[in-house]
This record gives structure tokens, sequence and C-alpha cells, in this order.
């Protein structure tokens, strides 16, 4: 039989601050018009039969404030980097030279900002479902214990008030931090 399990809210802290740092390293991939090597971070690539971030099958750089440069590792790769980055919905357009990727950086319009907020928005979004599932678990867990009789009622109303509450400050966090980034990108 399995030991009981027991309620450990730095488990949950862990989780919910994992949702958060996911959070801020897609928006490092939100470009505000300059070059950033981490532009390129959410782009996955179809080699060896499985899917890999960009970095993992060449060299990512900035030679420029307004280029981003990926040198392919494997020659019969260089098609798959340039579909993935075209299909990522970041509005970039590579220019193939040997296995040399140059990725011209284009001025925002408006209308591109307003794309990339919609896009902050969701990430966040998708941060805040995570949050509210690390917290699900935690509730989840909680009722499984009092009904194995492992904590008390009591108990188990006291740590669901903890959970709550971190749940408030990690999406207040999540909120703050979308909040920084809009203006980042709608700033001209």
């Amino acid at each position: 039989m399995a030991a009981p399990q027991k309620f450990d809210k730095e488990e949950f802290v862990r989780r919910m601050k994992g949702a958060v740092s996911t959070l801020k390293s897609e928006f490092s991939g939100l470009r505000t018009g300059r070059a950033s090597a981490a532009l390129l971070d959410p782009v996955s690539v179809d080699a060896y039969g499985s899917s890999m971030p960009v970095s993992q099958v060449g060299t990512v750089s900035t030679p420029e404030s307004r280029l981003l440069t990926v040198q392919v590792w494997d020659k019969g790769l260089v098609k798959a980097v340039d579909k993935a980055i075209r299909d990522a919905g970041l509005g970039l357009n590579p220019q193939v030279d040997g296995q040399l990727l140059r990725i011209p950086i284009p001025e925002l319009n408006e209308e591109r900002r307003r794309e990339l907020v919609k896009l902050a928005g969701k990430y966040a979004e998708q941060a805040r479902i995570a949050v509210r599932n690390v917290r699900r678990d935690g509730m989840d867990l909680l009722k499984k214990l009092e009904k194995d009789h492992v904590i008390s009622e009591d108990q188990h109303h006291t740590h669901s008030e903890e959970l709550q509450k971190l749940t408030d400050e990690h999406v207040r966090e999540i909120d703050g931090t979308l909040q920084t980034k809009d203006q980042e990108i709608m700033h001209v």
C-alpha cells in the first residue's frame, strides 16, 4: 500500500511559479521591434522524427539590431527550419543562403502590434489556466485527504484558503506581466 499523501504547499507554489516563468519566456519571444535570439524560442522544427526547438538544430544569432541569423548544422534540415519559422505566426520571412537563414525583422506596424498584443493575451490566458489547474489539483488532493481522514475539515478549509491566496497572487503577477508586455509592444 502506498504511503498516505500529504498537502505540500511548496509543491503548489513551485508549480504556479513554473506557469509564470513559462509565460515570461514566451513573452521574451514576442518581438518589440528589435531582433532577439529569444524570438525563435517558441519555434519548433520537425527534425529526426520529433519536434525540436530551432536552437537544437542550428546557431541563432543577432548580427544586427534588425536581423536574426540561423546557421543550420544539418544541410537536410534547412527547408524544415525555413518552413517552421514561416509557419510560426511571427510574421518573419527567412531568406535561405546555403545553410544560413537570414531573417530580417520588419518594422512593427499598428496592425502587427495589435496582433502581438492579442497573442500576448492568449499566452497570459494559458498561464492563468495552468495556475488554476494547479489550484484544482490542490483542492482535489485536500478533498481526498479529508475523506481519507488524513486531515480535519478545519485543516482542509485553512489549506483551501492558502491555495486560493496563492492562485490570486500568481494571477495578479500574470496580469501585471501582460500589462507591461502590452505597453512594450504598443510603444512606438
